[in-house]
Formats: C-alpha cells, structure tokens, sequence
C-alpha cells in the first residue's frame, strides 16, 4: 500500500468517525463518507470493503487503545487509588486525543456484526474488550477497598458512574476545548473519586 493510498484511508476513517458522531452509524451512508472525502462513492470502496469495516477500524482499536491502557496501569507498582486516578487521566488523555472515535464508544458499538464467512467476530471481539476493561477496572477498584483509601460502596454502581462519566466525556469536552487538561483530570480525579475515599 503506497503512503498515498494510507492517508487517503487515515482521511475517511476521519471523515466517516465525524459523520458518526453527527449523524450516528445507521443514518450515515456510503455516499455521505464520499462526499465528505471528495471521492465518488464507487472510488471509495478501493480504500474500504463497506461501512462496516469502517466501523470496525473505527471502534477495535480505540478498544483495545483502552485494554493496553488499563494493563499498564494494572501491572504497575502503585497503589489502588493511585492507579484509579491515572486510569482516569489515562480516559481523559484518549478522549483528548481521538474525540471522534470515543463518540462512537457508548452508543455506535452494537452496529458491529459478526460475519463467521469471514471468520470476523468483530462484535464478539469488542464485547470482549469491553467486558475485560470493565473486569481489570471493578478489580482495581476492590483492591482500593480493601487497602482502605475507598469506602465499601456497591462497587457496581460506583464504576458504573465513574465509567459512563468518561465515557461520555467526549462530549462536555467537545463545548470546553479550552480548559487546562491538568485543571480538567484534577476536578475529574476529585469529582470522582472524592466523596468515595475514606
């Protein structure tokens, strides 16, 4: 693949991430991405095999940017509270740098299909993403329990709240773009974690 036909591809996985975000997955089509990327809508199936794949370079990797994350914060020496709040700078840093792509986390991943001809389970594959991201996060969690630095809440309901605040995160940032990404993971961190610590 030349870098041409690279950054032609980089281009409409930017534009269709946009549309996405605007108009959602079912509402957006083929031809609005041509569009977008200044191509006829035949042209473009030589950088892309459908919407869907588009989907999925969209929505797999900003996963498993998030799993790789959370196992390098997992794996670190530092204590559960601790890790908790960089997990939470780790999200803010993610939402900061790919806003688009994060827009399509909370809502646009059951869009993705399953296409055993294909022997591509993209579905199943984010699904599993998501559930170990969830899984490292309520452990780390329990761990700031036990080492008592959080109280002993419903620990489900707790990263709950905490997990759907970041994920939609893309979205209050969208209108404050401004704001000082220190000052924003300092009211975040507190925000957060402030009325849980013991």
């Amino acid at each position: 693949m030349t870098l041409k036909s690279k950054n032609r591809q980089k281009e409409i996985l930017a534009r269709s991430a946009r549309l996405f975000r605007k108009k959602g997955y079912a509402a957006t089509s083929i031809r609005d991405i041509a569009d977008a990327v200044g191509m006829k809508s035949a042209s473009l199936y030589n950088h892309i095999k459908s919407k869907q794949d588009i989907l999925q370079r969209l929505l797999l990797p900003i996963a498993k940017i998030y799993v790789t994350s959370i196992d390098r914060v997992n794996d670190s020496n530092l204590p559960a509270i601790k890790k908790l709040e960089q997990i939470i700078r780790d999200q803010i840093i993610i939402t900061i740098e790919n806003p688009d792509a994060v827009s399509l986390v909370p809502d646009q991943w059951f869009f993705l299909e399953n296409n055993e001809a294909e022997k591509n389970n993209a579905y199943d594959a984010y699904i599993q993403l998501r559930n170990y991201y969830e899984k490292i996060f309520l452990k780390i969690f329990q761990e700031a329990i036990d080492e008592g630095d959080l109280k002993p809440v419903h620990i489900e309901i707790a990263c709950f709240s905490i997990l759907s605040t970041l994920r939609r995160l893309y979205s209050w940032f969208a209108r404050h773009r401004t704001i000082d990404q220190k000052i924003l993971e300092q009211e975040l961190i507190m925000n957060l974690l402030g009325g849980l610590r013991t």
